[in-house]
């Protein structure tokens, strides 16, 4: 019986678009082009992420690859880009009736940087769940086990009674391996929607 949903946060909660993001704030495309490529380069992110470099030192590391006509605005995207992600349309209120309906525990878990959760109480999204895994705080990325372990262990949820949604398929394949139920998600609220109904119509 599943009685947990764990969410992912980026292309499941919120769209993340590195170019939307920095066309906020920049109309010249080729300009908009390169700061998009370089201040959301996987190169720093994955660090963000596992918490082995901060903030400043990306932003630094950024203005070394950008014209210092560029370093004005990489800095105002690059501090403002957890305000620019849009809502997955449907996925709160789907989120909302999981609870609601079917009195479900949901949870958020994400690999995403220190800064995003210095600073999530800013997005109301995130009161919605129960309980926020972010992978710069717990030192622990997805696919990785230990970071599913981690889940488990501080939110008081079983594995066998648990559903992931995540998009990045290694992602599930690291929470089936560790025994939780996954669902890859392809942007489609309606299928998911389905799908879930149907484990809990049968529970």
């Amino acid at each position: 019986m599943i009685k947990n949903v764990v969410f992912d946060f980026g292309q499941v909660m919120v769209h993340f678009e590195p170019r939307y993001m920095v066309e906020r704030y920049v109309s010249n495309k080729a300009d908009a082009k390169i700061l998009a490529n370089v201040l959301f380069d996987r190169l720093y992110w994955d660090r963000l992420d596992d918490g082995t470099i901060t903030d400043s030192e990306v932003v630094q590391a950024c203005k070394g690859r950008l014209p210092e006509r560029l370093w004005e605005v990489a800095e105002k995207i690059y501090y403002n880009w957890i305000y620019n992600i849009p809502e997955m349309e449907g996925m709160v209120d789907l989120v909302q009736r999981i609870k609601t309906k079917y009195k479900k525990r949901v949870f958020l878990l994400s690999n995403i940087s220190t800064y995003f959760a210095d600073y999530a109480k800013e997005i109301p999204m995130l009161g919605m769940f129960e309980d926020c895994i972010f992978s710069a705080v717990c030192g622990m990325v997805k696919p990785n086990q230990e970071i599913f372990e981690y889940l488990c262990k501080k939110c008081n949820i079983l594995p066998q009674e648990t559903l992931f949604v995540d998009d990045n398929p290694k992602n599930i394949k690291g929470a089936v391996c560790f025994g939780i139920n996954g669902y890859l998600f392809d942007g489609d609220v309606a299928r998911l929607q389905d799908y879930i109904e149907e484990i809990f119509a049968n529970n």
